[in-house]
């Protein structure tokens, strides 16, 4: 029997349709700031490849663009990730941001820390893609005028970059869990529940990729409940 915190596969067919929804619990988020031109990243970047036989883990790797101007151009860097690191740390009274980064369930912590468990969560997700189109369903949440944020990520595994030149030049790095798209929808009543939609950027041949959205605290960006599909 599969683990609750598990994204259910419910149907994928021909069509290329696919669903998914959450259990009683959410998984543990785990967001990494990396970058391929800090030399203390690939050892985080590594930990954070042994998580994806975690059922009950939701790993993101977000590289920053603050590191490109120092020899060596990340071809995943995204402006968009360094906004959002930079706008946690505001959020918890941070003064600085720095690589690697890890926050689990929001929190600072160091890489290859022990992961607490799944927590119970009242939310409810469903997660279907059909061609090149996502939704996402977030049930009503009774109990009133709660607010409640999320996003979107595109996720690849299996990458490798020959670094030639920054602090990791000469190395060969290996990379799962890569942002290629994050989307931030705008915050909802949590009694209304949500309907979102997400135009699907055609996949990368030959990686691996995971459609996610994440519930959050909209104060915070806590994490709240999660949902990974990946067909």
């Amino acid at each position: 029997m599969r683990p609750a915190t598990l994204a259910l596969l419910l149907a994928c067919g021909p069509a290329a349709a696919c669903t998914a929804e959450t259990g009683a619990t959410a998984p543990t988020v785990v967001e990494l700031y990396t970058s391929e031109g800090c030399s203390s990243c690939p050892p985080a970047d590594r930990w954070l490849s042994t998580l994806k036989a975690r059922p009950d883990v939701l790993a993101v790797a977000f590289h920053v663009n603050y590191w490109d101007h120092l020899g060596w151009q990340d071809r995943f860097a995204t402006a968009e990730g360094t906004q959002r690191q930079r706008a946690l740390a505001r959020a918890a009274a941070q003064p600085s941001v720095y690589t690697p980064q890890v926050r689990v369930n929001g929190v600072d912590v160091r890489a290859g820390a022990a992961l607490p468990a799944p927590r119970t969560s009242p939310l409810r997700l469903t997660l279907a893609r059909d061609g090149d189109e996502a939704r996402v369903g977030v049930a009503p949440l009774a109990g009133g005028g709660r607010r409640l944020a999320g996003w979107w990520a595109l996720l690849e595994d299996g990458h490798a970059s020959r670094v030639r030149a920054g602090e990791n030049a000469g190395e060969t790095l290996r990379h799962d869990h890569v942002v290629r798209l994050y989307r931030p929808v705008a915050d909802w009543n949590a009694a209304d529940g949500l309907q979102a939609r997400l135009a699907l950027p055609a996949a990368t041949p030959g990686q691996p990729r995971r459609i996610v959205f994440i519930v959050a605290d909209p104060v915070t960006q806590r994490p709240l409940q999660a949902l990974a599909l990946g067909c």
